[in-house]
């Protein structure tokens, strides 16, 4: 396999389950070293123990992206070992499931959600910016001081029922995505996003078998994104390959957001 990552350091929030952990694989098999963490101790551990099943090895520590006093010390840890960060990947997420409807729903929860979901990725790419990128050189035409990929959703742009914080912190990510870009391209860091539609993860196997059949209706391919297929187009924004990309939001839905609605109703 080709390893366009060898030398780098990536830091990859949130890498502890689900889509994170293939996001964490991807980067480690093509070569790189490779921070991550959970939201809690417990979480992490998980993660890093589900990793070594996967014949990954991983430096964690447990950081939940919306307290600033934790970030600080992930950064902290991450100085320490002395290898610095080339590319940042902003996975955590709050989900935001089960907060009711609109008429319903607690206004709190907005706050909530977005603390992870937007103040929590501004504030982790602010520090990986401030603690790491910058102290590079940079030079136009040289090398990039460095890459952050954020995880968006389809959602952002095509709202699902009962999900008003989730929907909306997407597309406020959205914005943030374009308007780092655009404010810090000219110092040398690309910012993009990857936005999924369904993605397998283990709430799928508490399903009935009818409700996944209905959900992969919904997709013209036919099947969800396996968590390895947003890790590839995530490895894509952070390598060379992507190299006169920002502020760009690249969608890997099965073709959800390509269609009017689905044929079973499209008549």
């Amino acid at each position: 396999m080709e390893k366009r990552f060898e030398g780098k350091s990536v830091l990859v929030t949130g890498g502890n389950r689900n889509t994170g952990l293939w996001i964490v694989k991807k980067f480690a098999d093509e070569g790189a070293r490779v921070f991550m963490c959970g939201s809690s101790e417990e979480s992490t551990m998980r993660g890093v123990a589900t990793l070594g099943d996967m014949g990954v090895e991983v430096d964690a520590m447990p950081c939940d992206v919306g307290d600033r006093a934790q970030v600080s010390a992930l950064m902290d840890h991450i100085e320490r070992v002395g290898c610095g960060l080339d590319i940042l990947v902003n996975n955590a997420a709050d989900q935001g499931i089960c907060l009711g409807g609109p008429l319903d729903m607690d206004p709190e929860a907005i706050i909530k959600v977005m603390n992870t979901n937007v103040k929590g990725g501004f504030q982790v790419t602010q520090a990986v910016c401030n603690r790491f990128f910058m102290k590079r050189p940079y030079e136009v035409g040289g090398p990039y001081r460095g890459v952050a990929v954020f995880l968006s959703s389809n959602t952002a742009q095509r709202a699902i029922r009962n999900r008003t914080a989730y929907c909306a912190s997407k597309g406020a990510i959205n914005s943030m995505v374009r308007t780092l870009a655009l404010d810090l391209g000219p110092l040398g860091i690309r910012v993009n996003a990857c936005a999924p539609g369904y993605i397998y993860t283990e709430r799928w196997n508490s399903l009935p078998q009818e409700a996944a059949a209905r959900r992969r209706l919904n997709c013209p391919l036919r099947q969800e994104a396996k968590g390895s297929d947003i890790a590839n187009v995530v490895a894509f924004l952070a390598s060379s390959e992507s190299g006169n990309m920002t502020g760009e939001i690249v969608t890997c839905d099965a073709g959800c957001s390509c269609q009017h609605m689905p044929e079973d109703v499209d008549m």
